[in-house]
């Protein structure tokens, strides 16, 4: 990539000006190294040496605060014209995925069995982007960074809220790449944008017996596969067809021989939903079918329920301060609906529940490419969305700060 406004495919002249050849050098060098160097969640090291020495030439002049947090996240404070004025921050997630990374690029994990299958080396190098972009044109006031680690175990966030990275926040803002999208293009939305994801656990205990007699056992593996299918009449049949919510057995467990009947079976997967009632209504159906279902096969259900995080809901009027700042670098045309419902999960949801926050979708599939899925082995973001992603960010707290301010 050369530095012409004019070699950035489908990135505004408006976008593309922002960044001065030395800033976007540093940006895309420090992405290629993430990418190269993935690390597993609470393990990002490296990851937030890097992420430091990054932010750290930002300057002590422009910087109130650089430290680590939970760990391994980083936190970056940077000043604002007003030091009265209220803090809003910015959010960018740094961990990767246990996937061995197949997308050929030249700078491609050499992690083995470990990549950036979720695009967070991008979240983290337009967080950094954006403290730069912050500490040339500053917000009214201080603009807190912050570099979380852990989103994909889900409770990364938790993690930096209890090391004060939410203090004295009134906004936050953040944003995920998406392939469904091309650069350029940001979601913005009022509203549900995840699910809550939270997972279940059950063990069905029975009799065990020898496979040629199954009348002298209570068979746990026919009752599990009764509970399968009668777990899916969740959504089938208790909900409005209206309603969002997923409901995934995705492990299945029993036995160690052929010849004989185990006594215990076990069961586990993920509930989804986008509302409380939702939520609450998945988990009374999962004890009560699992309990029902257990005693028509003469068995017992030991029933584990597990909170992930809640759902991302974006609030009406920081959803409004996110167009506005999108619309103002990206045009009209560049902020789009996100046309779906998501069922995915995303921890920036912690927040949310403490402050409120708009968390964006930003186009991340290059001229012609394709919409590659991510957390699979093929999955990479554009590298060109570091700039939208940083830039509409910046503006982002630029806006909130104001509107904040005059409240």
């Amino acid at each position: 990539m050369t530095n012409t406004a004019a070699d950035i495919p489908g990135v505004p002249a408006r976008v593309a000006e922002l960044f001065s050849p030395g800033l976007r050098d540093l940006l895309v060098g420090l992405r290629r190294d993430l990418h190269r160097h993935p690390e597993l969640s609470f393990r990002e090291e490296r990851t937030a040496a890097r992420l430091c020495e990054a932010i750290e030439v930002i300057g002590a002049d422009r910087l109130a605060r650089l430290e680590r947090v939970a760990g391994t996240g980083v936190v970056a404070r940077v000043r604002g014209r007003d030091a009265r004025a209220p803090t809003v921050a910015v959010r960018g997630d740094i961990d990767a995925l246990p996937i061995h990374e197949s997308t050929g690029l030249p700078f491609s994990s050499v992690n083995d069995g470990v990549m950036h299958a979720c695009g967070h080396d991008v979240h983290a190098t337009w967080a950094v982007g954006a403290a730069h972009l912050l500490a040339e044109r500053p917000a009214a006031g201080d603009v807190v960074i912050v570099l979380q680690p852990a989103e994909e175990a889900g409770n990364g966030a938790l993690a930096m809220i209890e090391g004060g990275a939410l203090d004295g926040v009134r906004a936050i803002f953040g944003g995920h790449v998406d392939r469904r999208f091309p650069v350029g293009q940001v979601v913005a939305d009022a509203g549900p944008l995840a699910a809550a994801a939270d997972t279940f656990a059950i063990e069905l205990v029975g009799r065990g017996a020898h496979g040629a007699r199954p009348h002298e056992a209570a068979d746990p593996v026919v009752g599990a596969a009764a509970l399968v299918t009668a777990l899916q009449t969740i959504v089938a049949r208790r909900l409005d067809p209206a309603t969002p919510a997923v409901v995934t057995v995705a492990t299945l467990h029993a036995g160690t021989a052929h010849n004989v009947i185990p006594e215990r079976a076990t069961l586990g997967g993920t509930l989804r939903s986008t509302n409380p009632a939702t939520r609450r209504l998945l988990h009374d159906e999962v004890r009560r079918i699992a309990e029902g279902v257990a005693a028509a096969h003469g068995l017992t259900a030991d029933v584990r329920l597990d909170l992930g995080p809640p759902p991302v809901v974006n609030a009406a009027a920081p959803a409004a301060w996110a167009r506005r700042a999108a619309v103002s670098l990206l045009g009209e045309d560049g902020v789009v609906p996100f046309g779906m419902v998501n069922m995915g999960a995303e921890d920036f949801a912690e927040y949310l529940e403490r402050v409120p926050g708009c968390f964006l979708r930003v186009g991340a599939r290059e001229p012609g490419g394709d919409v590659i899925p991510a957390h699979t082995p093929r999955f990479y973001a554009a590298e060109e969305s570091v700039f939208v992603g940083a830039a509409v960010l910046a503006e982002c707290a630029r806006v909130a700060s104001e509107a904040l301010s005059t409240t």
